[in-house]
């Protein structure tokens, strides 16, 4: 899904159990630069090895290639990631395209070109003009009272909400929805109910009080200004001052990205009568009516401040202020379904002066990203079909034993970890169900309707259906072995609520997996990404879960005491790194993806070197073996990103930036022994400062 076409929750959420997902790069934002794969080995052309690897490894293996890519007009970063965003893209486009010209009879494949015609129908958007709005208006000014606003919140609860989402966790709507295994029954689904309620990427849009963001507050009260406007609705301005006070009153209640983090915080269980005591403020009893969730006896309150917060704000805001909320926000969340001038009025505020970029993708590519979005495993059969051949998925399950082996190992070989808690974490790896290329089973389509005509009621039905959906299974058992992503998705998840990972085909394509290159590089490429994938289990939020998805500490005391102290360290590493001036990275907000990181890297190092059976390998242009797979990795971090969108990522992603991702070799022994890196060097520390934890 293009973020920059549509940048709003709807967009970022993923409609799935994904959690701690692995951000690559500027996947999600971006594509079409390429990187040079002709020759399948490191790329030597892309280096600059004027550099020493220990004052700037980043650089050292990527310096040529940041100097001489550009960043197109119509995205916000370019990555070694775009190539394979690139390819997948243009695979899908050509996939329904052919659907379109075909007219199938088979029912998913026809929901597919129907969807895609209804999106592409500039001529019929523009002819209807507002009146796919009126119905919600009509809905929304029929309120009169806290009772009616209380029934009107919960109608529109979605599911769209993942707590730990790497992009974005919060929605729109007031609330988020999310059913998910439960943190003391994984066994069965559950109902979390999540903050929401603002529309800028995360509360330090509102609260931040650098220069940057109040700025951007100012363009944003203009664009809300402007949004109401097009959709010809009165007093304008006025209107925007009260909703954009209510969102950072939000704002001002909403939990931190690294508060979120700390899931043991999260586990709070309420039945609904404790809402009333709790979170006084909303008429509970309409609201989950209106939701449908009356008959869930139990809900998850992942940040219970917050919804004690909102819920206060539903009573001391005057109704007229929420309905205002509501408006703007029923505008603002399909502006690509409305009229021409309301997706470009959305695109130059959040494409433009979010993320920096200049220009609109083409209405084809956000097309395929609303396909995708919406009907993302109809889609998913077709490409796994046609691009994912059973010897790609034999050799990269071969890849992922010998990296679970070296973990394996590893933790054999920790000295400070008792035998009682190695049992425990060796539990959890031998229980970890690792999905190759695409999923064992689809989701069912068959109750969604798609129209060729209506983009908006379209996606008004699919939100439906996403929501039902996930109503529909709580309380019934979980299936650990559902997929939260697409075959033609470049990425890769970790579902500590499942133990589960999951790959897509799409990411096991050159120049991450080359069955002409050689091991190294590819347990340099993807082998750290599945090594990374495997160390989310043992992560600061995964080695809160045991093997089977119960959230329930398996540690000792003295363990886990050495766990967080080391981790603590790493957290203090990565506060040093500074992107900006103004602005650092968060050590405690990027941590979880820090240590999969660091794990990633060490363990796909030992189980390349195990696959040798003690023998060298071949040198490249005169790199040794070691210095390829080093080179390898940063090589598959290289990312060049407009300063909107890094300072965008550096405030809302759980993820440091690629330079500083690539750093954590820095904490590697072996990086030491392939480089001449010494004392003195910026990168350098000394063996007892290294963070070591797996």
């Amino acid at each position: 899904m293009n973020a920059l076409s549509k940048i709003s929750h709807k967009y970022w959420s993923q409609l799935c159990l994904s959690v701690l997902l692995l951000v690559l790069a500027a996947t999600a934002v971006v594509v079409g630069q390429s990187t040079n794969s002709s020759s399948a080995g490191i790329s030597v052309a892309e280096m600059d090895r004027s550099i020493q690897p220990g004052d700037d490894f980043y650089r050292y293996a990527n310096g040529e290639w940041l100097r001489k890519t550009e960043i197109p007009a119509d995205r916000a970063g370019v990555s070694v990631f775009s190539q394979l965003d690139d390819v997948a893209k243009r695979r899908t486009v050509a996939l329904i395209e052919d659907l379109v010209k075909s007219s199938p009879s088979n029912e998913g494949e026809k929901k597919i070109a129907d969807l895609y015609r209804s999106y592409m129908d500039e001529t019929g958007i523009e002819a209807k003009g507002l009146k796919p709005l009126q119905a919600e208006f009509a809905e929304i000014n029929a309120i009169k009272g806290k009772r009616d606003l209380a029934r009107a919140l919960g109608s529109q609860l979605r599911a769209d909400e993942d707590p730990l989402n790497y992009t974005n966790y919060h929605t729109a709507n007031f609330l988020g929805l999310w059913s998910a295994p439960g943190f003391e029954d994984p066994d069965h689904y559950m109902a979390y109910l999540l903050q929401g309620g603002i529309e800028l990427p995360d509360r330090e849009y509102y609260l931040s009080d650098s220069q940057a963001m109040r700025s951007l507050r100012e363009k944003y009260r203009a664009h809300v200004v402007t949004m109401l406007k097009l959709a010809q609705v009165p007093d304008a301005e006025t209107r925007a001052d009260r909703i954009i006070a209510l969102e950072h009153a939000i704002a001002e209640k909403h939990w931190t990205l690294a508060e979120n983090q700390e899931v043991r915080k999260a586990n709070n269980a309420w039945k609904q009568a404790d809402f009333t005591t709790k979170a006084p403020g909303i008429e509970w009893a309409e609201f989950f009516k209106a939701a449908g969730l009356q008959s869930a006896k139990v809900i998850m309150v992942w940040q219970p401040s917050a919804m004690s917060g909102e819920a206060a704000l539903v009573a001391s805001t005057p109704v007229e202020t929420w309905k205002d909320w509501l408006t703007y926000h029923a505008v603002e969340d399909h502006a690509d379904a409305l009229p021409k001038s309301f997706a470009d009025e959305h695109f130059a505020f959040f494409g433009k002066e979010v993320t920096g970029v200049q220009e609109q993708s083409s209405r084809q590519h956000r097309a395929i990203d609303e396909v995708n979005g919406l009907l993302g495993d109809e889609v998913g059969k077709l490409y796994a079909s046609r691009y994912f051949p059973p010897e790609s998925k034999a050799r990269v399950q071969a890849m992922v034993a010998n990296i679970v082996a070296a973990f394996h190992k590893r933790i054999d070989a920790l000295p400070w970890m008792t035998a009682a808690t190695k049992a425990q974490a060796h539990a959890k790896l031998s229980g970890l169900y690792v999905g190759i290329g695409y999923p064992e089973t689809w989701k069912d389509y068959s109750k969604l309707e798609i129209k060729g005509d209506d983009l908006f009621g379209n996606e008004l039905r699919s939100e439906l259906f996403e929501y039902h959906r996930s109503i529909d299974r709580l309380g019934k058992a979980v299936d650990r072995r559902e997929w939260c992503m697409t075959p033609q998705t470049v990425n890769a998840v970790n579902l500590p609520l499942q133990n589960a990972l999951n790959f897509p085909a799409a990411i096991l394509e050159p120049p991450f997996f080359d069955a002409k290159a050689p091991e190294v590089v590819n347990y340099g490429a993807i082998g750290s990404i599945i090594g990374h994938e495997v160390s989310h289990t043992f992560d600061s939020e995964g080695a809160a879960f045991d093997d089977k998805g119960r959230l329930r500490n398996w540690w000792t005391a003295a363990d886990f005491q050495h766990f967080n102290a080391a981790t603590a360290k790493l957290a203090e590493q990565y506060d040093q790194y500074h992107p900006f001036p103004d602005l650092s990275i968060n050590g405690k907000q990027t941590l979880p993806e820090n240590i999969a990181d660091l794990g990633g890297v060490l363990a796909a190092y030992d189980a390349y070197r195990a696959s040798l059976n003690g023998k060298q390998a071949p040198e490249q242009e005169g790199f040794s073996g070691d210095q390829q797979y080093f080179i390898a990795y940063a090589q598959s971090r290289h990312s060049k990103m407009r300063p909107a969108e890094l300072r965008r990522r550096v405030m809302t992603d759980e993820h440091s930036p690629a330079e500083y991702r690539t750093d954590i070799v820095r904490n590697a022994d072996a990086w030491y022994s392939s480089f001449p890196v010494h004392e003195g060097q910026k990168l350098y520390l000394s063996p007892d400062e290294r963070v070591r934890i797996w």
